[in-house]
């Protein structure tokens, strides 16, 4: 079974507790968090300083999912605000292996994440490098949008790709219980979901009936 990461971002945002005290119940075993910049992508979201609101309301593990021009210079405040894991984008670093050493030097777990399009030889470098490999199944930026057929294929090379490295595969967009039991039999351990948990009528039952598939 893979891991559930609930997107807080598709979450009632005027009480997050709710959210939070859901994620628990259900036994969600991260909480995805969406940094958007409004530079990387169109969408401007949450910083630090929510992440560390979070942080004090929850003991789950916290995946910061950093959408963002120039991320190196905002690890530091991300790591303080509480995370556990920071994935930033291979297309925002300059120096991506410098990144990844600094996330791993306070001791956080590394991902790297890609869009849709880019190809996934940009990211094979820094597999030795990474906790965490981040497809994105749909263009970041927004919620809602339908999941990306052809991202099967594309977790099915990520998973070649990887080999025997102790690295996870996450992806993140468009995914519903529909095609969950497809994208976990291609290989992804870690299932990030937004509006397929929490706009649902209950977002406690939702989380579970992820939990339960088996791939």
């Amino acid at each position: 079974m893979a891991k559930i990461a609930p997107s807080i971002l598709s979450a009632d945002f005027s009480n997050l507790t709710i959210a939070l005290n859901q994620c628990q119940q259900a036994g969600a075993d991260l909480i995805h968090i969406d940094v958007m910049d409004g530079h990387f992508v169109p969408n401007l979201t949450i910083g630090p300083v929510v992440v560390k609101d979070i942080r004090r309301n929850t003991d789950i593990s916290l995946d910061v999912h950093l959408m963002i021009e120039s991320p190196k210079q905002y690890i530091s405040e991300f790591v303080k605000a509480g995370s556990d894991w920071i994935t930033v984008h291979v297309e925002a670093c300059k120096d991506v292996k410098q990144v990844l050493s600094r996330i791993r030097s306070f001791g956080k777990k590394a991902g790297i994440s890609l869009r849709p399009g880019t190809s996934l030889s940009s990211i094979e470098p820094f597999l030795n490098d990474v906790d965490l490999v981040l497809l994105m199944s749909v263009e970041p930026g927004f919620c809602g949008q339908s999941f990306l057929p052809e991202s099967v294929n594309r977790i099915q090379n990520v998973k070649k790709l990887i080999g025997s490295r102790p690295v996870e595969i996450s992806v993140d967009g468009g995914i519903k219980l529909s095609n969950a039991k497809r994208v976990i039999e291609a290989g992804v351990d870690i299932l990030v979901v937004g509006s397929g948990i929490f706009l649902t009528d209950d977002p406690v039952i939702s989380m579970k009936k992820f939990k339960s598939i088996k791939g």
